[in-house]
């Protein structure tokens, strides 16, 4: 099995880091199963948010027992110290702890620091000295400031997205984060569902001594593909180079990896899907999108309103409004007949 340790917190885990948003979708017996046999494999890290729902609650209901033998990253998105201290709280008696191995400022669209004017940092620090937090982490969508929080020695710990598709300056962020003894947490290693070869996936980010990645699991099917990359690691052979080299040149420049971080829309557009819509059917099983569910969420793209919300939201600056647009001209051709 492949171990990673994060930075100068010398916390050693095994490669495959477990993500807890999508068991937000399930029943607790189902997420306790599937946490149980993450844990009994060998999986060590859970990382999951505040803002998850009760997926900490049900990390808790399943893992209070072996809470020593595991590590947990949590995240925050509290704006002042008043509401960063109210997360913190819930969060530890979620998931009936009573420390946090990682706490986490939830992508915010600032670096935190002391003296900022928002107690956020100070907070943190006091949460470490009440031994109710070990390490300080960011989380964060935004190069710069992800790059800011590298910078200022502040911070123990990255989470940034991070697959084959990263750019050089991705990469370069990884690079820092070792050359400044950062632990590196990878997230989006699937790329919000666009990368469909999993194999491919683990192979990219095992070249990187120091990165983590968390994968996001619901189905015991998943967990169980990636567990499988523990005794038999795939590696980038001549095969999974070719798939990453198409792959890039097809999701090359600008696409909607999912985040959802646009939302709410204020006419109800689940933009986070919709507008990525002609990736997913070219990616995933077509007929999963031509439903008449999804083509009621589709049509609400009439609806937009053009205010620039989602677009002034977006933390990879992309044009929002002008992507939905294309991506529900191109799903109505596809239900008039045209080829894809």
């Amino acid at each position: 099995m492949d171990y990673v340790t994060l930075g100068r917190t010398e916390i050693k885990v095994c490669k495959n880091g477990f993500g807890a948003l999508p068991i937000q979708r399930i029943s607790f017996d189902s997420a306790k199963e599937i946490l149980l046999h993450a844990y009994n494999s060998g999986i060590n890290f859970f990382d999951t948010a505040r803002f998850y729902t009760d997926s900490e609650e049900k990390i808790g209901y399943a893992l209070s027992d072996v809470r020593d033998k595991i590590y947990i990253a949590t995240k925050t998105a509290a704006q002042n110290a008043d509401d960063f201290w109210k997360d913190l709280n819930t969060s530890l008696n979620n998931m009936k702890t009573d420390y946090i191995d990682i706490y986490q400022f939830h992508n915010p669209s600032f670096c935190p620091k002391p003296n900022d004017g928002t107690g956020l940092y100070e907070a943190m620090l006091e949460a470490k000295a009440q031994g109710k937090i070990r390490f300080i982490g960011l989380t964060n969508h935004r190069l710069a400031v992800a790059q800011e929080a590298i910078d200022s020695g502040l911070y123990d710990t990255i989470q940034f997205p991070f697959c084959y598709l990263a750019t050089d300056k991705d990469i370069a962020i990884v690079e820092n984060c070792k050359k400044n003894n950062l632990g590196f947490i990878a997230m989006k290693g699937l790329s919000g569902g666009l990368i469909t070869n999993s194999a491919a996936a683990y192979a990219f980010m095992a070249q990187y001594d120091n990165v983590l990645p968390i994968w996001g699991v619901q189905r015991m099917s998943e967990l169980n593909e990636f567990l499988s990359y523990n005794t038999n690691p795939p590696s980038v052979t001549g095969e999974i180079k070719e798939l990453i080299d198409n792959d890039r040149k097809m999701l090359a420049g600008e696409f909607c990896r999912g985040c959802g971080y646009c939302m709410p829309c204020p006419v109800g557009i689940e933009i986070n899907n919709c507008a990525r819509m002609s990736l997913l059917l070219r990616r995933s099983p077509s007929e999963l999108q031509l439903t008449p569910a999804v083509q009621a969420k589709m049509k609400k793209i009439e609806n937009c309103l053009h205010c620039n919300q989602c677009k002034s939201k977006c933390p990879y600056g992309l044009d929002t409004p002008k992507l939905l647009e294309e991506n529900y001209k191109d799903y109505v051709e596809i239900l008039n007949g045209k080829e894809f």
